[in-house]
């Protein structure tokens, strides 16, 4: 038998991500993946179709590791504060029972990608894909989490991917519209991947996945960026109210404290130079104190690093209850 294991779980809008790996980190993880994302009602996230699908997953993943249990686990979710009762409720017994777990952790899928992204460092991390949303700890006694934005596409997610479709799909319609600030070369764009711009609001509105329809046109937006002010611009603003939420997390030091280290996680850096030069210039100018880094790892990882902490009672992150809850 191989050493003691642990299990981490990564559940988000894009599918659910499930790993077994050694929690003294002697070998690679076992991963397994689903692009189909766990149901969420009114009454919150379906811990019985998260459990129908975890449990089989992480079986055959440790029959593959030559390992009898997990110890500790990670159940990282999107929606976890405010629509986890079912999760806090059903999985301890469940994975106690089923997979030997005596330590678990269920976190936000944003506390999940803090420490994938930077470990257990005091700083922030930005979680920027179709939404957006910043999280920041110094790590200090009786300190707690901060958190900005991720207030959705409607309200908030400012410098997302959403936000940026959205900002590029507007610009594309001056243009149509012959009105100000307009943008031919978008709205060029909006026709060739998207059809028309008199069929658009047809398209987007009865979606129920607008916001990632919107985002689906951020990457338009990065490639005019190039020849096209008005995208530039766009790229600019998301790169603004990035380094906004970062700020707004992110504490100075305390004297003789090392500096925080602050960095940007998730599909977005991927649009490439059009964001991340405006976007590093940013940092540099609203967080002086903080140190930019590239995200060491995915929310997964994360995961799996916050298990493997739970065994050896190594876990620094601000257990609140709600972001972070840890039972056993």
């Amino acid at each position: 038998m191989t050493s003691a294991h642990v299990l981490a779980v990564d559940s988000g809008g894009s599918g659910i991500r499930v790993a077994v790996a050694p929690a003294d980190g002697g070998g690679p993880p076992l991963v397994w993946s689903s692009p189909e994302p766990v149901r969420t009602t009114s009454g919150g996230i379906d811990a019985r179709g998260l459990l129908g699908r975890v449990l089989p997953a992480a079986r055959e993943l440790l029959r593959r590791a030559d390992a009898r249990e997990c110890a500790a686990a990670c159940v990282g979710a999107a929606g976890m504060a405010g629509l986890g009762d079912g999760l806090r409720a059903v999985l301890p017994g469940a994975l106690r029972e089923t997979l030997g777990t005596r330590r678990l952790a269920l976190a936000s899928d944003a506390v999940t990608a803090y420490a994938g992204a930077i470990g257990q460092a005091p700083g922030a991390v930005v979680a920027a894909g179709t939404g957006l949303v910043a999280l920041g700890a110094d790590l200090a006694p009786g300190t707690g989490w901060r958190r900005a934005d991720g207030w959705g596409h409607l309200l908030g997610d400012c410098g997302g991917g959403a936000w940026i479709g959205r900002a590029g799909l507007e610009a594309a319609l001056r243009a149509h519209d012959g009105r100000d600030g307009g943008s031919p070369a978008l709205l060029a764009r909006l026709e060739a991947v998207l059809g028309p711009a008199e069929e658009l609001p047809g398209l987007l509105y009865p979606r129920p996945d607008r916001p990632a329809l919107l985002a689906s046109f951020a990457p338009e937006v990065a490639r005019c960026a190039g020849d096209c002010p008005v995208a530039r611009d766009i790229l600019r603003s998301a790169a603004r109210h990035i380094a906004d939420a970062a700020a707004a997390v992110c504490r100075p030091p305390a004297p003789g404290a090392p500096a925080p280290v602050v960095a940007v996680t998730g599909g977005l850096p991927e649009l490439g130079e059009p964001l991340l030069v405006p976007l590093f210039e940013q940092l540099r100018l609203q967080l002086p104190h903080a140190r930019p880094v590239d995200a060491e790892g995915t929310p997964l990882d994360g995961a799996l690093r916050l298990a493997a902490a739970l065994l050896t009672d190594r876990l620094l992150l601000p257990v609140d209850g709600t972001l972070l809850r840890v039972i056993g």
